[in-house]
Formats: C-alpha cells, structure tokens, sequence
C-alpha cells in the first residue's frame, strides 16, 4: 500500500460525518454553560423535564429520543447533585423525575448562557443552515422510529 493511499480520507460515512458534527456542537455549548456547571447534555435533560413537568423515564427517553440505559446513567448524576428528585406516584414501581428548585436555579443561571450561544450559532452556522440541520434531524428520527427500533431496554 503506498504512502498515498494511506493519507486520502476515508469515503464519507453520513453516520460518522453526524457525530463528529455533534461532538463539535457539543464542545461549544458545554464551554459556553461552564458558569453554570452544566453540560450541555444536562441543561436538556433539566428543560425536558422543568418544561414536561413530572414524567417517567419511559416517556422521556422517547420524547429525547435516548436509550433508557444512557438517561438513566444521566439522571443519577443529576439526583445526586440535587437539581432532580422522584416524586411519588401511585405505582410504587414507577419513577417519576421533578426538578428540584436547586435545578431550576441553575437552569436559571444557564438560560441565558444557552440563548448566547444558540445567537453565536445561528450567526456563524447561519439561520437557514440550521432550519436544515433540524429538518435532516426530524427526518433521521423518523427513519428510526420506521424501523421499529426501540431504545435500548425499552419494551414495545
């Protein structure tokens, strides 16, 4: 194999191209909620829940379209750092997550931060960029759901 062929880049791969696209995003809006102590990935979880009001697991696994075992994993951290708690149900076996007022301070402190960068974004990614970037996003979902696939753990 010549020294050439080992430096071209490999074929596009739509998957890989989507990660390494969030990883990027990810990057910039956790740098930008770092005032807060907030990942990006816990100021949604926060606003799905502040926003959805107590729900179970099962229903927010599909509504951020996660597998259960990787929200789970997210939700400990946030318990533990007292922004979420259970709220108790009728059915002793099913978890229901309410933000804690610890949560919604710090998603207070974050808020505007978001709003910050989601202005820097749409200004360097470009608004119609964006509008795309969700349509492809709504698209692939729906893909997902087509194929039956369930998140990982979840019944049907």
């Amino acid at each position: 194999m010549s020294s050439r062929q080992i430096l071209q880049r490999p074929a596009k791969c739509h998957c890989t191209s989507m990660r390494r696209a969030a990883r990027a995003i990810t990057k910039i809006y956790d740098h930008a909620l770092a005032p807060s102590r907030l990942k990006a990935t816990q100021f949604a979880l926060l606003m799905y829940i502040k926003g959805h009001g107590p729900l179970n697991i099962s229903t927010l696994s599909r509504i951020m379209v996660l597998d259960r075992t990787t929200l789970v994993r997210n939700l400990k951290h946030l318990e533990k750092a007292g922004l979420i708690e259970d709220v108790p149900t009728s059915d002793p076996r099913e978890r229901r997550i309410h933000i804690t007022l610890d949560g919604q301070r710090l998603v207070d402190i974050a808020l505007p931060l978001w709003k910050e960068v989601q202005k820097q974004m749409a200004n360097q990614i470009g608004r119609e960029n964006l509008k795309i970037l969700d349509t492809v996003v709504s698209i692939a979902e729906s893909a997902h759901l087509e194929h039956g696939e369930l998140a990982e753990g979840e019944e049907a």
